[in-house]
C-alpha cells in the first residue's frame, strides 16, 4: 500500500472513533485492536438531494452507512414504472447485498442534506474474519431490513391514499430527531405508497387544510401527531 493510502486510512479510522454516531452505525461494537485491522480509506461523502449512491445492478466495491439525510431506494421495474421501497435513515447501511457479492438490487439516491461514510468490502471482509462483533452487526442490519421491508408492505401500502399519506408522515417523524423533518415531493411520495402522484397531493392538501400538516419553507414540515396518529389507525 502506498503511504498515501495509509495516511487516508488512517484518517478514516480516526473519524470512526470519534463519530458522534459510532453507536448507531455498522462499526458500533468494534475495539481498538478491531480498527488497527482497518488499512484501506473509508471516505466521508456528502450529497445532495438527486445524487446517485449507486445504480441496480451494479457491482460496487464498497457499502455506505448514512450518517445524515435521508436515501431513497427505488426499484426500477421492467415497464418502466419505479417505487420506492424504502428509505435509509441515520444509522443504516446502503448496499448489504454486496456483501454477499450481490448486485445492486435498487439505485440508492440521496435525498436533501446526506452525508455518508463509504467502506471498502476489502474492510468489511477483513474485520468479518477477524471478529464476530462485525458479523453480528451485519445480522442485525439485514433483520432491520427486513423489518423495514415488512412494514413499507403492510403499513405504507394498504388503505385509502389519505391514510397511507398519514402513515408516512408519522413515519418521517419518528426518524428525526426534531420537530421539524424533510417531506419528499408528491412524485416520491406516491411511488414510496403505491398512489398516484394526483393523489399524493391531494392527501397532502386535505391534510394541510385540516391543519394537520404544516409545510415550511426548503421541503421542511411539521404535523398534528395526535391527529395523524388516530387517523393512521382507521
Amino acid at each position: 500500500m502506498q503511504q498515501s493510502d495509509i495516511r487516508a486510512a488512517w484518517r478514516g479510522v480516526e473519524r470512526c472513533r470519534s463519530c458522534a454516531i459510532r453507536h448507531l452505525v455498522l462499526f458500533a461494537d468494534l475495539q481498538q485492536q478491531d480498527f488497527d485491522a482497518i488499512h484501506q480509506p473509508i471516505d466521508d461523502l456528502e450529497l445532495s438531494d438527486g445524487d446517485i449512491l449507486y445504480r441496480q445492478g451494479d457491482q460496487g466495491g464498497s457499502v455506505f452507512t448514512v450518517r445524515s439525510g435521508l436515501v431513497k431506494l427505488v426499484q426500477r421495474l421492467p415497464n418502466g414504472d419505479r417505487r420506492i421501497v424504502r428509505l435509509l435513515r441515520q444509522g443504516d447501511v446502503a448496499g448489504l447485498e454486496r456483501t454477499l457479492q450481490q448486485p445492486a438490487k435498487h439505485d440508492a439516491i440521496a435525498l436533501a442534506g446526506v452525508s455518508v461514510c463509504r467502506i471498502p468490502l476489502a474492510v468489511i471482509e477483513t474485520l468479518a474474519q477477524q471478529t464476530p462483533k462485525l458479523y453480528q452487526q451485519l445480522l442485525q442490519r439485514w433483520q432491520h431490513a427486513l423489518s423495514e421491508a415488512d412494514l413499507w408492505l403492510t403499513h405504507l401500502s394498504t388503505g385509502k391514499a389519505l391514510v397511507r399519506v398519514a402513515r408516512l408522515l408519522l413515519y418521517l417523524q419518528r426518524s428525526c430527531p426534531e420537530n421539524q423533518f424533510y417531506l419528499p415531493g408528491r412524485e416520491d411520495m406516491g411511488a414510496m405508497l403505491g398512489v398516484t402522484t394526483e393523489s399524493a397531493s391531494k392527501a397532502v392538501a386535505e391534510l394541510r387544510r385540516r391543519g394537520l400538516l404544516t409545510v415550511e419553507g426548503g421541503n421542511r414540515a411539521q404535523i398534528d401527531l395526535d391527529g395523524l396518529a388516530a387517523m393512521a389507525d382507521e
